[in-house]
């Protein structure tokens, strides 16, 4: 058992900040509490995978910080003086759905605060340059429908707009696109450029050496095999033999134990809780009739409905990253902890 408390305490240290403020601390009896809903064979290698895992899919309240500093002097986007530069900016609030843009900004503004001498709000009183900031990109649905209002009413011509995030999936090409789409009606000239510090494959083309959740068999399980049958296309399977070009998973028999176990458990999750939608797949949300969208990347402030069902589907099934759709609460209880410097 020695193993398995190690992992227990392990995954709980690795998440440990996550929704802070919000939900107690992680613990290793909430991972045991978690683990204990998967086949008891299976459970100690699915620790083993997730310590993996997540030491390289979460990002901390310290990442995310990290990262925003590493941001605030990118000398390829800054130049040679960074203070200037976003002086310079504008700073766009416009996301739709979720608080996830106005807590990356309000981080922001407290580094701009301590090495310039200002904040977001005082940035762009004339500018010359947008910039769009969020955690991360999953499909590219909300932040093309963010992006598309902003050009057809907001957006002056001729300007550059710089959309940054941490983690940017392939996929959102085809609503990246859409942004393009979008700029050519306008007939206005805006020049989009996106930055991102890490980019995870997990287009339908590259299923093989994709970074996310993609079986590459149905398991032998009679519930998961009539939920494969009722659907319309068969699903798009991978190719054994890869762990993807992040190196996300410790090996491709790590990798097989997740896309397997959590596609059962999905299944499972989605017979038990009735306020899921069409869209929540076993694997995650999306649109599009598939297994699910499979991402691993969950942040401190929330985990994305893109992950799988068995990170975050609720009661009766006990998550591991429970998650917040209130985003009002999460921003004030987000301001609360930079008011008090917990960053």
């Amino acid at each position: 058992m020695a193993e398995r408390d190690d992992l227990l305490r392990s995954i709980a240290a690795t998440t440990a900040d996550y929704r802070e403020g919000d939900l107690a601390a992680p613990t290793p009896e909430h991972v045991e509490r978690w683990i204990n809903q998967f086949d008891g064979l299976v459970q100690l290698p699915i620790l083993r995978e997730m310590d993996h895992v997540l030491k390289r899919t979460y990002f901390s309240r310290k990442g995310t910080r990290n990262f925003l500093s590493g941001l605030f002097q990118t000398e390829k986007l800054v130049g040679s003086d960074a203070c200037a530069f976003w002086k310079g900016v504008k700073f766009l609030d416009i996301q739709g759905r979720g608080a996830s843009q106005k807590e990356m900004l309000a981080l922001f503004s407290k580094i701009l605060e301590k090495q310039c001498g200002f904040g977001t709000d005082d940035c762009g009183a004339d500018p010359t340059a947008f910039v769009y900031l969020d955690d991360a990109i999953f499909s590219g649905g909300h932040i093309r429908n963010d992006l598309t209002k902003w050009i057809a009413n907001d957006a002056p011509d001729g300007t550059i707009l710089h959309v940054i995030v941490i983690a940017l999936h392939t996929s959102s090409y085809y609503n990246r696109n859409k942004v393009a789409e979008a700029i050519k009606a306008s007939g206005k000239s805006i020049d989009v450029k996106w930055w991102r510090a890490t980019e995870l494959e997990d287009r339908k083309a590259h299923t093989t050496t994709s970074d996310v959740l993609r079986p590459v068999a149905i398991p032998d399980d009679e519930v998961v095999k009539a939920y494969v049958a009722a659907m319309r296309y068969p699903p798009s399977l991978r190719a054994a033999g890869n762990v993807g070009g992040n190196g996300i998973f410790s090996s491709d028999a790590g990798r097989q134990l997740l896309e397997t176990e959590f596609l059962k458990a999905g299944v499972r999750i989605r017979q038990m809780c009735p306020n899921l939608n069409q869209y929540q797949r076993p694997l995650g949300n999306m649109i599009l009739e598939t297994l699910g969208f499979g991402s691993l990347i969950v942040t401190f402030r929330n985990c994305a409905n893109n992950a799988p069902l068995a990170l975050w589907a609720g009661d009766p099934w006990h998550p591991l990253f429970p998650r917040t759709t209130n985003s009002d609460t999460s921003m004030k209880r987000f301001m609360a902890m930079l008011a008090k410097d917990v960053f």
